[in-house]
């Protein structure tokens, strides 16, 4: 069986919730219209990676953000990446989202150490039960490979898809044409992809990055899936805005990969 995705790789303005999330529904209902059911969205889409706007403007989930994204999720299930307001800490959370209602949220575990001053990490990971299947969800840096164990407990957990709002950023003399981006990523979603034949779906934004240790970067997208093989099933531009959509093969839910099939037998 597959899902159809929406890889959402739309621009984020720092300091800019409004047009952030106006943009934001537009992919959504761009996507569905295009068959999707499921639309993953990049990273702190709302206000923007390590924008001190958060601290202002930030809202809790549920909130105001998180209504206006999940009435656009009608017929499908969004992954969003917002910053979250819990009385005086912030954290860097990733929501699911559909028809109307939160599903679930995870905060960011595996933040740089440039954001501590500004994210609380987060210290739990679940998996959802949903219409298409059991879904993981971790945001950007939680699949770092020093932080592949975050991954491979949610494949432990039965994710058969894992979606990963993402902001992936360069320095202001990077230099595609010689070094293109993507490796690092790419081989952490091939490890968790192949070894529990869960796809990984990572969506950054492209945009400045304003403020903070890394001003004067940008995000580029690049946004990439790997199915359950470590086949690349898509690739965002470089730079550029981009509504992609990928057939993703899922695996059956009986059909268990080789380390849930291990740790069963003892």
């Amino acid at each position: 069986m597959s899902v159809r995705v929406g890889m959402g790789q739309m621009l984020v303005e720092p300091g800019e919730p409004e047009a952030n999330l106006a943009r934001a529904v537009d992919v959504v209902r761009a996507a569905a219209a295009a068959g999707c059911a499921v639309v993953v969205l990049p990273e702190c889409l709302d206000l923007g990676w390590t924008h001190e706007s958060a601290r202002t403007l930030a809202q809790p989930v549920p909130g105001p953000a998180t209504a206006r994204l999940a009435a656009a999720a009608e017929g499908v299930l969004v992954a969003a990446g917002l910053v979250e307001r819990d009385g005086d800490r912030l954290h860097n959370t990733a929501v699911l989202l559909a028809d109307g209602a939160v599903l679930a949220r995870h905060r960011k575990v595996s933040e740089l150490d440039i954001a501590l001053t500004l994210y609380t990490p987060g210290t739990s990971l679940a998996v959802t039960a949903t219409p298409v299947g059991v879904v993981g969800l971790d945001v950007c840096a939680d699949n770092l490979p020093a932080s592949l164990a975050l991954g491979r407990a949610l494949g432990q957990m039965g994710a058969q898809i894992l979606l990963s709002p993402s902001a992936w950023a360069v320095p202001p003399d990077h230099d595609e044409a010689a070094h293109p981006y993507g490796d690092l990523w790419l081989g952490s979603y091939r490890a968790l992809a192949t070894e529990y034949r869960m796809p990984v779906v990572g969506v950054s934004n492209v945009g400045p990055v304003v403020g903070g240790a890394w001003d004067g970067h940008r995000c580029i997208g690049c946004s990439l899936a790997v199915g359950p093989d470590g086949e690349v099933l898509a690739r965002g531009p470089y730079d550029a805005e981009a509504l992609l959509i990928v057939d993703v093969p899922l695996r059956d839910p009986d059909d268990l990969p080789d380390p849930i099939r291990a740790a069963r037998a003892g």
